[in-house]
């Protein structure tokens, strides 16, 4: 949610007239926060391209090289037990107040973003609610912000045939790069069957991180 309406005009080449209709008739993804458009760097990516709108200058990230992110430095002091919620929204919205951002407009923008990404379909795997791959909260953060919510009571988050969640994992990142590499490391860690049995008991979260230091 790192864009302004200004941004996004600059970046599409367009002024900001422009990005208000494209918004309303269009479907250009924004969110109102405090009566001023913001923008998911994503989103927009995403938009622009079924288009064929060039948007060279939406790749032009802060990167500097890969990071060897670690899941157990990440997650330190980021697990959370008896998450409460009755339904998606709930959860979704408590899960969004324990993200360590900076201030409560941080944390409403990521409980709006989280509940729009919500109503497109979110990626479970046996009763596990990880982040969307394709699209990722970009917020103007120093580092990447991962948090692992065990819920109070286990809460259907699509209408199929899915079982209900029991556990969320959240990521806010500063690019997209960090959001990919980060996702690749939760896979690997939900693939690890020891990880996999410290999650199905809820083990403390020095277990936890004990066993994602050993994974890597």
């Amino acid at each position: 949610m790192d864009l302004s309406l200004g941004d996004a005009a600059r970046m599409l080449g367009v002024t900001g007239s422009r990005i208000a209709r494209w918004i309303k008739d269009e479907g250009l993804p924004a969110f109102m926060i405090n009566g001023r458009y913001r923008f998911n760097r994503v989103d927009l990516l995403e938009w622009a391209n079924r288009r064929k709108i060039p948007v060279a200058a939406l790749y032009q990230l802060p990167e500097s090289g890969d990071i060897p992110y670690r899941l157990d430095f990440l997650l330190e002091g980021n697990i959370h037990y008896d998450v409460p919620g009755a339904d998606k929204k709930a959860v979704l919205a408590a899960v969004a107040e324990r993200l360590p951002l900076a201030s409560p407009r941080d944390k409403a923008l990521a409980a709006q973003a989280l509940g729009d990404r919500g109503d497109r379909g979110s990626t479970l795997v046996d009763g596990i609610a990880l982040p969307h791959a394709r699209s990722p909260l970009i917020f103007g953060v120093d580092r990447p912000i991962l948090t692992l919510c065990f819920l109070k009571n286990t809460v259907s988050f699509n209408e199929g045939g899915d079982p209900p969640v029991q556990i969320v994992w959240t990521l806010v990142s500063p690019t997209i790069r960090a959001h990919l590499a980060i996702l690749a490391k939760v896979a690997a860690a939900l693939n690890d069957a020891d990880f996999r049995r410290l999650l199905g008991k809820a083990a403390t979260a020095p277990e936890l991180l004990a066993r994602l230091s050993q994974i890597g």
